[in-house]
């Protein structure tokens, strides 16, 4: 060890007194009340799902006014964000990686190796950035193998050619979002998230219709603030850790040019099946979209409120993965192995309980949400309202399912278990999902019905087994 790391690793000794005492808030020794387990997680997770509804939010804002541009630009905006989207999450499932790495290293306070995990983040993020960017930068040859009509190409591609630089600051700021998440500091990314709502929305205001003496822009005004608000929060996020005394003391920039092979591949090794089972995920509801669109316009807009609307709920047990992720990690890395169990089953119970929520809203209360999307004073909407209530009967079903399978693969994530998980999410999404849903909505009566059937019963295939292998995580070997 040279000088330079003797000296950081005598900073980061310093701080693991700070570092124990913030721990303690969060930690459950074993046999434990599942009081205490359930509060550290909760503690932890509200912040993330506060900010994951706040992401979301800034979508809502870029679709919203895009539609006040007019439908010709709602369509070609929704159009090149879908483009965008499925790289990205590639990208994002990749990096989760980092939250397993970090919490059980913390949790086992092995500080060096939190540092070594949050230097190489930023490698692969980069590095991620540098594969995603000129693929995404072919968007008309790729987006013209879909048949896209060429004015809606050309405006596709002057949004994708701005707003693909949004890659690089959101991957950054993943890294460090992470980093300070496992040290159960998750309101500042609470609070930067709801400022990204105002910048963002002030941007587009700005940009995309000229106000304030801006030129009107359009899309390309929507693209370029898009750019501008993830920069701003990775920047402000920066700010934070560097001001920070606890997260100082990591010298997380110290030789940054230095590589660390073993811990680079280290990240891909475990996040690529991270990605690989998100864009699993996003793609079968992608395909989803595409099947309800040949069977009928009615249905693909019924579809894509149900969707939003599940998507919207689905953003709670999706935040809480983040801490139950964490939470068994830091179990982990303690060496608790009653405290793995305690950590996952309290999310469990959480996500259930939510979820259960939602369910009971759509089941009883389908109208007044459908209604904020579709006028029903309008004639031309009673179908596909009558349409949407029926999609919503259906994801009440599988709210449960949808919870579970999320919350089973983030405590497997905790344990380091990333490629079997990828697996069964392949097979339940890609070999139960889509072919019932394509069965049941092209060769029987049910229609988009049936396409709805079939992606409740691949979610509940993947949430069944990923809980199981978490039941028996000891005889699969994932508890050392």
């Amino acid at each position: 060890m040279d000088h330079q790391e003797r000296e950081e690793e005598g900073t980061s000794q310093e701080a693991s007194g700070q570092v124990k005492r913030r721990l303690a808030l969060f930690s459950v020794a074993p046999g434990s009340d599942w009081l205490v387990e359930l509060g550290a997680t909760l503690r932890l997770a509200w912040p993330l799902i506060i900010a994951q509804l706040a992401q979301m939010a800034i979508f809502t804002t870029d679709t919203l006014m895009m539609g006040w541009l007019g439908p010709e630009y709602l369509a070609t905006g929704t159009l090149a964000v879908a483009y965008l989207h499925p790289l990205f999450v590639f990208g994002l499932g990749l990096l989760f990686a980092l939250s397993p790495m970090m919490a059980q290293a913390l949790g086992a306070r092995q500080f060096r190796n939190v540092r070594r995990t949050a230097r190489q983040g930023f490698w692969a993020a980069l590095a991620m950035s540098a594969v995603i960017i000129p693929i995404l930068w072919q968007v008309r040859p790729l987006l013209g193998l879909t048949g896209q009509t060429e004015a809606t190409l050309a405006m596709a591609e002057i949004y994708v050619h701005t707003a693909v630089f949004s890659i690089i600051p959101m991957l950054l700021f993943v890294v460090l979002r992470t980093l300070v998440s496992v040290h159960g500091e998750t309101r500042i990314v609470l609070i930067i998230t709801l400022s990204g709502i105002a910048v963002n929305a002030l941007g587009n205001y700005t940009l995309m219709f000229g106000n304030f003496g801006a030129p009107r822009l359009e899309l390309l005004g929507a693209a370029i603030s898009t750019v501008t608000v993830n920069t701003v929060m990775l920047l402000l996020l920066l700010a934070y850790v560097q001001l920070r005394r606890r997260f100082r003391r990591y010298h997380i920039f110290a030789r940054f040019w230095r590589p660390d092979w073993q811990r680079f591949r280290q990240i891909f090794t475990l996040g690529s099946p991270i990605g690989l089972q998100s864009m699993a995920e996003v793609g079968l509801f992608a395909a989803a979209a595409m099947m309800m669109g040949r069977i009928g316009t009615d249905e693909l807009a019924a579809h894509a409120i149900a969707l939003q609307l599940a998507a919207l709920a689905f953003m709670i047990p999706f935040g809480l993965s983040q801490a139950t992720t964490i939470r068994v990690g830091l179990a982990a890395g303690e060496g608790r192995r009653a405290g793995i169990g305690i950590a996952g089953w309290a999310s469990y119970l959480v996500a259930m309980t939510v979820m259960s929520m939602t369910a009971l809203i759509f089941w009883q209360m389908p109208k007044p949400l459908i209604h904020l999307f579709l006028n029903p004073a309008a004639p031309e909407n009673a179908v596909p309202i009558a349409l949407a209530v029926g999609y919503l009967g259906v994801a009440a079903l599988f709210q449960l399912v949808d919870g579970a399978q999320v919350v089973a693969g983030a405590a497997l994530r905790g344990l380091s278990d990333t490629t079997v998980p990828m697996v069964i999410a392949l097979i339940g999404y890609w070999l139960v999902g889509m072919p019932l849903s394509y069965w049941l909505g092209f060769h029987t009566p049910l229609e988009g019905m049936g396409v709805w059937y079939g992606l409740a019963a691949g979610l509940a295939v993947v949430a069944v087994v990923l809980t199981g292998r978490f039941i028996l995580r000891e005889r699969f070997g994932l508890v050392s």
